[in-house]
């Protein structure tokens, strides 16, 4: 998946780390089927792949929002989607980058996490 980092991101490690880690997606979808949250929930914004086209967005420097946050807080960060991605995908480490930079964009926005 092709990814544009935003200029607020761009020539940054997490950034370049980031985007290399959101390429390697081919969104077959196996992750789904491992993710507790996903199937708990059945929304695909609560799963790897759907969080993985929302990190991408805010890589991007689309709007982020609570929900935004709301979806990336309810992974568990268990890796169990790492262990059936085909693609090797280092979905933990792109949701520990997802969620600091998500922060990060709402405390600019004056929006602060509750507690």
């Amino acid at each position: 998946m092709q990814t544009t980092l935003a200029e607020f991101l761009r020539d940054t490690p997490d950034g370049e780390e980031a985007k290399s880690i959101v390429g390697k997606c081919v969104h077959c979808g196996f992750c789904t089927a491992t993710c507790p949250t996903y199937q708990l929930l059945g929304d695909e914004l609560d799963g790897p792949r759907g969080r993985i086209y929302l990190m991408k967005q805010v890589l991007e420097g689309q709007p982020v929002t609570e929900s935004t946050r709301l979806h990336l807080d309810r992974c568990l960060t268990c890796r169990n989607c790492e262990s059936t991605c085909p693609s090797g995908v280092k979905y933990g480490r792109l949701v520990d980058i997802g969620r600091k930079v998500v922060d990060d964009r709402l405390e600019a926005q004056g929006i602060q996490r509750r507690a």
